[in-house]
């Protein structure tokens, strides 16, 4: 198998990995629309098999065509959801450090892809796995001079000196925790331990960023720290899944959290399981962004009483319908948070709303508009110089 053929086996499953995914758009019916994968016209027909290169958008809001991939499929762990499993039946493929930073370089070379996200699957342990992966990127960055975007996976167990060196080399780490706690990790990926193998990587993270300058790590800067869950593949609540993500995000500052919609792989424990409907994976993402960005607590968001946020109603939306149609935000007084738990009002619209108000009052829905504020969706819930203005709720996805 050459270089090209195995990057075709080791990319097949990775839109399982969510990865600085752009956002998808969520049509009328629930489904979510995403962009199709990139397929590089200057390849050959058997090159363009092997250019997994996915759409992606990075931290700071730069889009950029990243490779995502793993370093070898090879697993010696029996996750129930996971394609690349122990004992599942299929072709296994793997790179050596050297193969695989030789292939992305031409690739990069040829502007095919501007940034790459490297995982794999676990042989011989989290660490010597970890090296590897350690390996591989210091070979990029030292000897093929990349300097590029690089989002590289913390295996389980990772020791510290080897956080510590992956902070030297990537802009992103992460661990995929895939479940919210202990109890529900038993029922995904039973040999995998939850506070010891993953928790503590992340928390390692922390802790070397409150006890090291900025000016040792790459670029200068600390890299960001993710992760990433199977939503609904241990049956736990949103509320599990949310609670944990609060903790990650006030604890150890985590960046984001991926939520993945679990749907059924063929030849696992797990492959009869329904698929869960990906508008729940949708609106987690709004409200991990809400406790993120918007000042928001656990106790704001609108769980049913089976723990889990409705489907129909973006949460905050669902907050607002009870918590400000009878106690409308006055637009000319509000501050900064009060602002931006409006409806229609994102973290740019408050600023822009900030600065507008500098100059005059704000005094009508077209004077909002005109400030790029979804005026119509945020009407029920304003006042205007002490008014509200006349318009309908209308629901959102």
């Amino acid at each position: 198998m050459d270089a090209l053929d195995t990057l075709v086996e080791l990319s097949s499953q990775m839109e399982l990995e969510h990865a600085e995914d752009s956002d998808g758009r969520v049509a009328p019916q629930g489904r979510i629309e995403t962009t199709e994968t990139t397929q590089p016209s200057c390849f050959t027909p058997k090159e363009k098999r092997a250019a997994f290169a996915h759409p992606a958008q990075l931290p700071n809001g730069k889009n950029i065509v990243l490779l995502k991939t793993l370093l070898s499929s090879a697993c010696e762990r029996d996750c129930y959801y996971c394609p690349f499993r122990a004992g599942r039946d299929f072709r296994r493929a793997t790179f050596k450090p050297n193969e695989f930073a030789d292939l992305f370089s031409k690739m990069h070379q040829r502007g095919l892809v501007e940034g790459v996200f490297l995982s794999s699957g676990i042989a011989g342990g989290g660490v010597r796995t970890q090296d590897k992966l350690l390996d591989t990127a210091e070979i990029l960055r030292k000897k093929k001079g990349f300097r590029g975007y690089l989002h590289l996976k913390l295996m389980p167990g990772t020791e510290k000196d080897q956080v510590y060196r992956a902070m030297q080399l990537a802009d992103r780490l992460s661990v995929n925790l895939e479940a919210p706690n202990t109890e529900r990790l038993a029922k995904l990926a039973p040999h995998k331990i939850f506070i010891e193998e993953l928790m503590r990587p992340l928390r390692m993270i922390e802790e070397i960023r409150r006890n090291e300058p900025a000016y040792k790590f790459w670029n200068g800067k600390y890299p960001s720290a993710v992760t990433q869950f199977v939503a609904g593949g241990a049956d736990e609540s949103d509320l599990e899944l949310l609670t944990t993500t609060h903790w990650l995000i006030k604890n150890i500052r985590l960046q984001r959290a991926y939520y993945s919609a679990f749907h059924p792989i063929h030849d696992t424990p797990l492959e009869n399981k329904p698929a869960v409907n990906p508008m729940r994976e949708h609106r987690l993402y709004q409200a991990s962004f809400l406790l993120r960005d918007y000042d928001f607590d656990l106790e704001d968001l609108p769980f049913t009483s089976d723990e889990n946020l409705p489907l129909h109603a973006d949460p905050k939306l669902a907050w607002a319908n009870l918590n400000l149609i009878h106690s409308p935000i006055e637009i000319n007084t509000a501050d900064k948070q009060q602002l931006i738990k409006i409806p229609g009002i994102g973290l740019k619209g408050a600023e822009i709303i900030l600065n507008a108000r500098r100059m005059n009052k704000v005094n009508s829905l077209s004077a909002l508009k005109k400030l790029h504020i979804l005026a119509d969706k945020a009407a029920p819930f304003i006042l205007l110089n002490g008014k509200k203005p006349a318009i309908q709720t209308t629901m959102s996805f």
